[in-house]
């Protein structure tokens, strides 16, 4: 491995100071589980190594304040998927968490980390987009907060500039809400998804309010099915909704061709687990299923 230098800022502030905007091999690491790899790999191969263990503990703490949920960036997977307060407000997260990866990876993994490594198989971005969760990002610029989804611009691809950095996800109050995740895997239940969908939406007097579906895996990022949501809203989720649903998604999401599947045969379980999604929500469900 080419030699690098490893600097440990105290706060935020200095670390971002510390990044480059003009040098792509100047790079900030959290957890560094995917970095790592890459670098082992040859992929990338950094100047400077940005360590952000030392900064402000606030930026890993979750809290909640006025019913909306606070992620902290450097956040443990482990810790978010044991805190209290995401499994009494947002059980779908806390198991959709159990699947993800395994427990050696959430250990080390950071929640800001696995955002802004922009990788479309991860199966937190579409659990957190579709629970309307918004990002928070300080820079040298100043701060910012956009919706999950507008993170990502393409395949392993976000608006982060180089000298930007996730510092929180907001989740906002659920009310009664319902939602699920659902994967689909050729191996085991923690490997990475050929498919990922995630809905959630309000059910009053036996119809579908405000939906939002969210597909990633099978597309070049996460994607929020728009044409779907458009049938759902209003709705019964009868076999025939439900069904218009999946044609209606399979139609707009643009499906990658991969080691996991075809385009043809994901567009297919995207027909087929959408409707499956709408279901286990009505059961406040999250699960892998396995091909």
């Amino acid at each position: 491995m080419i030699p690098f230098e490893m600097v440990e800022p105290k706060s935020l502030k200095e670390a971002l100071a510390l990044l480059d905007p003009q040098e792509s091999t100047v790079r900030a690491v959290a957890g560094g589980t995917a970095l790592m790899l890459m670098m082992k790999a040859g992929v990338f191969t950094p100047t400077r190594l940005v360590c952000l263990h030392g900064i402000e503990s606030e930026y890993a703490r979750i809290t909640v304040s006025a019913g909306e949920l606070r992620i902290g960036a450097m956040a443990t997977l482990s810790e978010l998927e044991r805190d209290a307060n995401v499994a009494a407000r947002l059980p779908v997260l806390k198991r959709a968490m159990r699947t993800l990866s395994n427990v050696r990876v959430r250990n080390v993994a950071r929640v800001g980390g696995a955002l802004a490594h922009g990788d479309p198989h991860l199966d937190l971005p579409p659990v957190l987009a579709a629970l309307g969760a918004r990002v928070s990002i300080s820079g040298a610029g100043g701060d910012r907060e956009l919706p999950l989804e507008q993170l990502y611009s393409g395949y392993y691809e976000t608006v982060l500039a180089k000298d930007e950095l996730i510092t929180a996800v907001k989740i906002p109050a659920q009310a009664a809400r319902k939602a699920a995740y659902m994967k689909v895997t050729a191996r085991s239940a923690d490997d990475w998804p050929a498919l990922g969908v995630a809905v959630s939406f309000a059910f009053a007097d036996g119809a579908i309010r405000d939906p939002i579906v969210v597909v990633s895996a099978a597309t070049e990022k996460v994607t929020r099915m728009a044409a779907a949501e458009k049938v759902l809203h209003g709705a019964a989720p009868d076999d025939a909704t439900l069904a218009r649903a999946g044609d209606a998604a399979a139609a707009a999401a643009a499906i990658l061709t991969d080691a996991h599947g075809s385009a043809a045969y994901k567009r297919e379980l995207l027909r087929v687990y959408l409707r499956r999604a709408v279901r286990e929500a009505l059961g406040d469900g999250a699960r892998p299923v396995r091909q």
